[in-house]
């Protein structure tokens, strides 16, 4: 079993080898709900949204990279795969599993397509047992940055509190929600 420094470092050479990378598509993992099981759950809060299960993302190489809560390092942190989401998520697709939502075509992705990412970059939280846990991931291109984040609204509807370190992956495009939340902003 590799040792925990190991997966950190391991993660850490992952995240940062994303700069460069020019993303040309990014599908959504939000579950799905109604009694048939099909409807898919609302994803869209305007400056912040949540996928839920995890977020794909293309690269004009043709690799995959998924976005997923996970526990490699403790519950709950953000984890990222250089794998397609189908090595991470069952039923995709599937009554009572995930939708997969295209999300390339939306607004507040529109500035992330085709364009170099200039930025990677991991907050480190606390988890379990005093741990190191990812709990963010910040991807910057040179006018923006787009955090995936293992969180949630801390309550149910979303009252603009939230909370870090759960089993929901959310997107944060706000840099005022970003810095609320506890992410880092660049100045």
């Amino acid at each position: 079993m590799p040792s925990t420094r190991d997966t950190e470092d391991e993660f850490t050479r992952l995240i940062e080898g994303l700069r460069g990378t020019r993303v040309v598509g990014i599908t959504y993992y939000p579950l799905t709900c109604g009694e048939d099981g099909t409807e898919i759950e609302e994803w869209d809060f305007g400056e912040w949204h949540q996928p839920t299960m995890g977020v794909e993302l293309l690269a004009e190489d043709g690799t995959r990279y998924s976005a997923v809560w996970g526990h490699t390092f403790g519950y709950h942190g953000l984890e990222i795969f250089k794998a397609p989401m189908s090595s991470q998520l069952a039923l995709i697709g599937q009554p009572g599993g995930s939708a997969d939502v295209d999300v390339t075509g939306h607004p507040l992705w529109s500035g992330f397509i085709e364009v170099p990412l200039v930025g990677a970059d991991i907050l480190w939280g606390e988890g379990a047992y005093e741990n190191r846990m990812p709990v963010a991931v910040g991807l910057t291109v040179p006018d923006a940055t787009v955090w995936l984040v293992a969180g949630s609204p801390m309550q149910w509807p979303p009252d603009g509190r939230f909370r870090l370190g759960t089993n929901d992956v959310m997107v944060v495009f706000s840099r005022t929600l970003a810095a609320a939340i506890g992410l880092p902003v660049a100045r």
